[in-house]
Formats: structure tokens, sequence, C-alpha cells
């Protein structure tokens, strides 16, 4: 049974750092993109970075381009978000998604297992 645990989000100020981990396990190989999305209030759920199931291929919203970097390791099955110099917009519960298409587009669409989420508050 596949499963996806995100954690560490919490309450930062502006300009503050966080970084997100998922555990990912169930699946039957590494072969799998990884995706980072998140959700704020009464708004739709975007792709904020996404990663290749071999990790060579990796996709960043605008948004957060040059402030957060996502990393995976295979060896212990987790996905990272580092996320830095936060603003008060990246305030939303972020989910860590996989599928197997490797596209690696970074749509919604695309991912078919989805964890919980994990809220991150940037607030002064």
């Amino acid at each position: 049974q596949w499963q996806l645990v995100e954690s560490g989000g919490g309450l930062v100020q502006p300009g503050g750092s966080l970084i997100l981990s998922c555990a990912v396990s169930g699946f039957t190989s590494n072969y799998y993109a990884i995706g980072w999305f998140r959700q704020a209030p009464g708004k739709e759920r975007e792709g904020v970075s996404c990663i290749s199931s071999s990790g060579d291929r990796i996709t960043y919203a605008d948004s957060v381009k040059g402030r957060f970097t996502i990393s995976r390791d295979d060896a212990n099955k987790m996905v990272y978000l580092q996320m830095n110099s936060l603003k008060l917009e990246d305030t939303a519960v972020y989910y860590c998604a996989a599928t197997y298409n490797d596209d690696n587009r970074c749509l919604r669409q695309d991912y078919d297992y989805w964890g919980q989420g994990t809220r991150v508050t940037v607030s002064s």
C-alpha cells in the first residue's frame, strides 16, 4: 500500500526558511516522479516543484524559482523541499504527490498519489 507522508510545516516569519520532507513508501520501484504542490485558502492547488524519477529534470513554478529547492533521496525514500526567503504569499497547505508519469510537467492532473499535506504559515 503506497503512502506519502509530509512533515516540516509550521509558522515562520517572512524571509525565513523551512524544509519540508516527504516519506514515500509502498511503491514497487523508484521509477516515480515526485511533486510538491500547494493550496492556499480560496485558491486552486498549484504545482510548486517537481522532480523526475531519475532526478535529472526539475521544474519550479516561477513564483518560487531561486528560493525553493527540491531534492530526492531514493535510498531512504525521501523527498525534500528546501524553502528559503519565504514570503507571505507562500502560506498554504503543501502536498507531496507521486506519479509513474515521468513527463515532469508538474500538473496536478498527472499525479495519482497524494499525501495529506502539511501547513506552512508565513506571518510576522
